[in-house]
This record gives structure tokens, C-alpha cells and sequence, in this order.
């Protein structure tokens, strides 16, 4: 048995597998609800074989969605349409969290984005309000009754969305948080708080996950000195595992960027997984078996995050697996047999 494909638990999640499905915005909701395509999305990857399913960045209240066909978790309403997908992954073995989150100023469609200062993300966006001080506390709130919605649809796990340029991620930037009160002292405030009210409506026993961009891109960003910074504090607020990626923050410079090859975030997932001391799930690039295989079996990671080779193939797992174990049958529903047996 590869490491890949061996069971791997963490607090009360106990996952059949290290393969994560990786948060993938469908933009195919109205009115933030899960529908057919949704349902038939996640609930196939989970007849595929993954351990664990990630459902895209689900927004905490309405303006904080990316378009406004994305997902979102801001009223009791939603919590019977995302049950009813949790429910049919729980049946296929697979275990499902939930990505929390807000596009702040790169909310494209709404009326007026909010961001921790009134800069644009560039010249195609609108200027956003830059919250109050009170604001950002109502704003922490929301994320807490997100979270309340999401523990009673019966999601296993939360992930928390402080990556990619989104709205947790411009409060820990020096790049988009110029405040002069104390979300601006302190720039990771904003995310333990929002972690520490998360937190206090959780089950004791549920991991919280939260992503993080490690690095910056953008010239003049953040290198990960700061990023390991931010993930020891996540860390003292209550967070269990980070999810390390990267970047999203603006355009990339050519100096900073290290280019797309297989594998070329999983050096910052190791630095945080040594220096923050915390379990981290890798991303980028791994839908080769043997690059995602050298990340677990090496101790880089603990959970392999699969994005575009999901995509491409919702069995991705079972198919994998026969890759690297020949002889095994795990994964295989028993409706599927048929085609493993030689003819």
C-alpha cells in the first residue's frame, strides 16, 4: 500500500484515504444554493474514491461572493440543499468539509465590495468601502453563523479561505491593509478572530482547516518568513491544519514567481509544517500519482490536494491507486468491478 492511499486521521476526521479534492469554484449557484450540477459534482468524486472533499469557497454573506453564481451560506435556507450533498458523499465512504470565505474587494458583482482599505484589486475592479471597525467585528460574525449552518448541515470538517487575495487575506497583507486602528496594528487580528469565533461554535472534536497563501507574488508582497508568521498565530487561535498554497494577491512579478511545475508549492507546505509545527495539506500541480505519492511518503505533507486532475477525472483515486497498487481492490465500488476484471 502506497502512503498516499493509507487512512490518515486527525481529531474526530477519519479519512479513508490522503487525497483531498481541492475547493474549485463551479460558478453554477443562484442564490448561494447547491444545485443538480453541485450534487452531481461532489457526490461523484466521492463514489471516486476520495478521502477527503472539499466544497468550494462558500461565502458568508451575500456581497462577499466572487459572481454572483457562486456559493453561499448566509441564511438558515441554505443548510437543507448543502445536507442533502453531505448525506450522499457520507454514503460513498468520502468524508466532505466546507470552505468558508469572502472575495472582499474581489467581489466582482457586487454593489459595493468591502476590503480592509478602500484599494481596488486593479484597474477592472470597483474601489471598496473599507470597513469600519465595527463592521469588521459584524464581519467576524458572519463567519461565525456560517459556521453554525455549516456544523448543522454535517459537514465533518471547515476550512477557513485566507488565501488568494480574498477578504482574510487583504487584513494580513502590508500590500491592502493600510488601517490605522488595531486590524491594522496587528495584521493577522482579523483571521484569529474570525478562527477563535469559528471555533466556539464547532464540535470540540472537529478539525478546523484554514488555507493560506504562504508567499506573495505581487511585487512588493510578502515572502514566507511572514507567511509562517501568520500560520503560528492561526495556529495559537485554534487552527488544526493549514492547507498551503500561495499567491492570488495580484499579478504575479517575474522575480517572485517560481513558475507552474508539479510540486512547486509543496516547499512552502514543508516550511510551515516544520516551523509552525502543525499538520499541512500540499496543493499545486499534484495530479501525478508519483509527485503526490513523494509528497506524503517524504513527510512533506500530510494531505495531497488534487485540483484539475479532479476535474478531469472524478475517479481520479480509484484509478491512481490501481497505478500504484496493482493487486488492490480498495476504492472500487462493488457496481464497478467489472471493469478491473481482466476478460
Amino acid at each position: 500500500m502506497s502512503t498516499l492511499f493509507e487512512p490518515y486521521r486527525i481529531k474526530n476526521l477519519e479519512l479513508r484515504n490522503r487525497v483531498v479534492m481541492a475547493p474549485m469554484c463551479q460558478y453554477s449557484a443562484e442564490d448561494g444554493i447547491p444545485n443538480e450540477w453541485h450534487f452531481t459534482h461532489y457526490t461523484s468524486r466521492a463514489v471516486g474514491g476520495t478521502g477527503l472533499i472539499m466544497v468550494e469557497m462558500t461565502n458568508v454573506e451575500e456581497r462577499g461572493r466572487i459572481t454572483d453564481h457562486c456559493l453561499g451560506i448566509w441564511s438558515d435556507g441554505h443548510v437543507p440543499h448543502y445536507k442533502r450533498v453531505v448525506d450522499a458523499c457520507h454514503r460513498q465512504g468520502a468524508k466532505i468539509g466546507i470552505q468558508l470565505g469572502h472575495a472582499g474587494r474581489k467581489a466582482q458583482d457586487a454593489e459595493e465590495p468591502v476590503s480592509s482599505s478602500a484599494i481596488a484589486f486593479n484597474d477592472e475592479f470597483k474601489t471598496p468601502h473599507a470597513l469600519t471597525t465595527d463592521e469588521v467585528d459584524e464581519m467576524v460574525d458572519a463567519y461565525k453563523w456560517g459556521a453554525v449552518r455549516a456544523v448543522e448541515a454535517g459537514f465533518d470538517t471547515i476550512e477557513i479561505h485566507g488565501a488568494h487575495g480574498y477578504l482574510i487575506h487583504q487584513f494580513q497583507s502590508p500590500l491592502t491593509n493600510k488601517r490605522d486602528d488595531e486590524y491594522g496594528q496587528d495584521l493577522s487580528l482579523f483571521g484569529c478572530r474570525v478562527i477563535e469565533s469559528v471555533k466556539s461554535v464547532m464540535p470540540d472534536d472537529m478539525p478546523l482547516i484554514l488555507r493560506i497563501s504562504a508567499v506573495e507574488f505581487a511585487e512588493g508582497g510578502y515572502g514566507l518568513d511572514h507567511g509562517i508568521e501568520l500560520s503560528k498565530r492561526y495556529k495559537e487561535a485554534g487552527v488544526d491544519m493549514i492547507d498551503v498554497s500561495a499567491g492570488g494577491e495580484g499579478t504575479p512579478s517575474k522575480e517572485r514567481f517560481p513558475g507552474n511545475y508539479p510540486g512547486y508549492l509543496v516547499p512552502y507546505a514543508r516550511r510551515i509544517k516544520e516551523e509552525a509545527r502543525i499538520p499541512v495539506i500540499a496543493v499545486g500541480l499534484l495530479e501525478d500519482v508519483n509527485v503526490a505519492e513523494h509528497v506524503i511518503a517524504s513527510g512533506d505533507a500530510d494531505l495531497a490536494a488534487i485540483g484539475r486532475g479532479l476535474l478531469r477525472d472524478p475517479y481520479w483515486v480509484m484509478n491512481a491507486n490501481r497505478e500504484q497498487n496493482p493487486k488492490d481492490r480498495l476504492f472500487i465500488p462493488e457496481q464497478y468491478e467489472r471493469g478491473f476484471r481482466k476478460i
